[in-house]
């Protein structure tokens, strides 16, 4: 078994972890904090109209259902022209999906390539977005703070979120999986992660899922979301579950298999574990509730994405680390 705790491996050794460390902290627009999100210093994003209330997750049975598609203007989307940008949350450390080219200091990744889609709609221009790095437990509080208008971000619909977002028609379908070193004992999520140490981002899905049931292993910090929150387990982004399992601190990582699949590109002395993700779970374009007008618009370019761009996105980008995929999920829409 690879001794993880001997060398550091992706990215070129040590100074590829030096890398993916800045990454994590360079540019970063929003605070790695507990609790309430800070403002990120700019004019409000989000101060549109909050008049439709948010689906119901004691009775949600297909989240991913969203607004049917409009290309019609409305309020927000007035503000977005008005201002000239549209503020866009994103990853920086996802590699294939958000992350920034060491080489050239941009922003690249199928993610940031379906804002700009978005950016080119509502403006007429590609580049007239304004990207903010925000850490996966601030995805939510960003949006809702009026930070950024959409979040593009590898983000999963599901139940509990609906009520405090609203969300686009499903973009990319994943679930979770277990990310862990070759030679390593975890063949999955399964018991034997027994007695190990799990690391997953906080306000994840992977947490959840570990919250429901963890097989023994050990994925939580005494004082998680507590201003005192060791971050040694449950960490702000899901990148720095890499590093963790790169320096020997943990046994394993769950993640989506979207995410770890990305991961283990950049890292080969770690691989995906357990054959297929043991959840089914979609992405979507996130906004703030009641934003219905830009769920709309956005919903219409994907409607236009999925004819197209989106398997060029997926060629470029995912097809290496993620092949066999042979299109988007089908869109679906509320009714009533």
């Amino acid at each position: 078994m690879t001794d993880t705790r001997t060398r550091f491996r992706g990215w070129g050794g040590v100074a590829g972890m030096a890398a993916a460390c800045a990454l994590t902290a360079a540019a970063t627009l929003l605070p790695l904090s507990h609790g309430a999100a800070a403002n990120a210093g700019a004019s409000p994003a989000g101060q549109g109209v909050a008049s439709t209330r948010p689906a119901k997750a004691d009775d949600c049975e297909t989240p991913e259902a969203s607004l049917p598609s409009s290309a019609a203007d409305g309020p927000n989307i007035d503000r977005i022209v008005q201002r000239g940008k549209l503020i866009v949350g994103v990853d920086q450390n996802s590699y294939r999906w958000g992350y920034r080219n060491p080489a050239s200091g941009g922003l690249e990744g199928f993610d940031i390539d379906l804002a700009r889609a978005i950016a080119r709609d509502l403006l007429g221009r590609p580049d007239a977005v304004i990207f903010r790095a925000i850490p996966t437990n601030q995805r939510i509080p960003a949006l809702n703070n009026g930070t950024v208008d959409i979040v593009v971000r590898t983000m999963t619909i599901n139940c509990a979120r609906i009520k405090q977002v609203a969300f686009s028609t499903a973009y990319f379908q994943t679930g979770q999986q277990v990310l862990a070193p070759k030679g390593s004992s975890i063949t999955g999520y399964n018991t034997s992660l027994a007695g190990k140490k799990i690391c997953s981002a906080e306000g994840s899905t992977a947490y959840e899922a570990l919250e429901k049931n963890s097989f023994g292993a050990t994925f939580k910090d005494a004082h998680d979301g507590q201003p005192q929150d060791e971050d040694r387990f449950t960490v702000p982004n899901q990148l720095d579950c890499l590093v963790r399992l790169q320096m020997g601190l943990v046994d394993a990582v769950v993640t989506d298999a979207a995410l770890a699949a990305g991961q283990a590109a950049q890292d080969p002395a770690v691989e995906l574990r357990g054959g297929k993700p043991f959840t089914t779970e979609f992405y979507g374009v996130a906004t703030k509730l009641g934003n219905n007008d830009l769920v709309r618009r956005v919903n219409k370019v994907l409607d236009d994405y999925r004819k197209g761009p989106w398997t060029e996105a997926y060629n470029k980008w995912l097809v290496a680390d993620l092949p066999g995929i042979t299109g988007p999920p089908a869109p679906k829409y509320r009714t009533g």
